[in-house]
């Protein structure tokens, strides 16, 4: 489908590729804010870059035989070899010691390194444990899941790939005080989301790729064993590509035998660029997505300084308090104190973004949008939009 390539980065970066299938008349350099030129010699192009940076390089248009380029931070800590509270993973392929086993568990208070050139087939688990880090430039080949944050508190995850998980790529249950940096991640595979948290708090999520399957970020409150609501969650700096579904979606899972409502709130999404939205299913469309069934409550949501590249089937904005069969026992309960600013868009043959509240008890209200444009054009109405008559004070700046 695609390649890519991970550096370490040092200072300043002369970057080349090269087609090898053919000739080509056209190349992007993906994000395009990085307005990033390149100079062609034949079929080959080479580019600098001064600053870390995570790229997509598309000759003539084709997404889907193209080249990440990841040019990471530099390392500034690194291990030889495990200890009392290291995990070390070198070179090479690592599996459990007790196969069949698809998983390695990591206990309270470990440092998990992987090396350039590790590759780890398995789940790494951190379940009732505090103060783990996973680090490195390694590999987490075809997991279950890639890393499951479960009943835990104080965890980072800094600087590793995720290539191909049958699930998720990170997926936390709750769990407090996570930090997620520089993680990568490709998926293929139905249902194999990039980041989903379940009722978790205090998340701060920077820095990362994420081309998945699914929906990239996932931000519910109840499911499964998890109960409690959700707040406190920071996605910045970021690059986002859904090949199939959401870039960004909130609020779909909640406790249905909860009559007030579980809360999702305190969310705030800064400096992200979204690279693809390509979703044909209606009731699962939105770039931006929030989306609240089961009685949930969703507030306090900001996304700011937003860049929309490319929508092939979807929609910008999706807020919507809906009642799902498939996935709700109820429908929602309130989406409210919304803002959009500084997003722009530029594309055509996306559906008309949909606010549709579900009754006048449980409605969408208070949304703002702040300086939002599309092909160049201010957005200051509700004119080219799917409304219904259970949404109230709706700004445009």
């Amino acid at each position: 489908m695609f390649g890519f390539a991970d550096y370490t980065w040092t200072s300043l970066w002369r970057l080349w590729s090269k087609k090898n299938n053919g000739i080509f008349s056209q190349v992007d350099i993906r994000p395009l804010r990085n307005a990033i030129t390149c100079d062609r010699k034949g079929n080959t192009v080479t580019f600098r870059i001064d600053e870390p940076k995570y790229l997509s390089v598309e000759f003539d248009g084709d997404r889907l035989h193209n080249l990440h380029l990841f040019a990471n931070p530099v390392m500034t800590e690194t291990y030889t070899e495990s200890s009392d509270n290291v995990l070390y993973f070198g070179p090479g392929v690592h599996r459990p010691g007790d196969l069949p086993n698809n998983q390695i568990r990591i206990h309270s208070n470990t440092t998990v390194f992987l090396a350039p050139g590790a590759v780890i087939r398995a789940k790494l688990l951190i379940d009732n444990a505090e103060n783990v880090r996973i680090i490195g430039r390694g590999v987490l080949d075809h997991p279950i899941r890639g890393i499951e944050v479960t009943n835990s508190r104080n965890v980072e995850i800094d600087g590793v790939t995720v290539v191909n998980p049958d699930h998720y790529t990170v997926f936390g249950g709750g769990s407090s005080d996570i930090r997620i940096r520089n993680l990568k991640s490709f998926s293929i595979k139905g249902w194999s989301d990039g980041i989903d948290m379940m009722c978790c708090s205090n998340v701060d999520i920077d820095n990362v790729f994420m081309r998945n399957s699914d929906d990239c970020i996932a931000l519910y409150n109840h499911r499964w064993d998890w109960k409690g609501g959700s707040s406190n969650i920071t996605v910045k700096n970021s690059v986002l590509w859904a090949d199939i579904a959401h870039p960004i979606n909130i609020g779909s899972h909640g406790d249905p035998d909860n009559e007030a409502g579980e809360v999702i709130e305190h969310l705030r999404f800064n400096n992200i660029d979204i690279l693809e939205h390509d979703e044909d299913d209606p009731p699962y469309r939105g770039a931006m997505c929030i989306v609240v069934g089961d009685n949930n409550i969703a507030r306090d949501i900001t996304f700011d300084d937003i860049r929309v590249e490319s929508i092939q089937e979807g929609m910008l904005f999706h807020l919507e308090v809906q009642f799902n069969p498939k996935y709700n026992k109820t429908p929602g309960r309130k989406i409210e104190n919304v803002t959009f600013r500084n997003i722009t868009y530029n594309g055509y043959g996306e559906a008309k973004s949909e606010i549709l509240g579900y009754s006048a008890e449980r409605d969408v209200t208070d949304v703002t949008f702040d300086n939002v444009s599309v092909n160049g054009e201010k957005v200051t109405s509700l004119k080219d939009f799917v409304t219904n008559s259970f949404i109230s004070d709706i700004k445009f700046k």
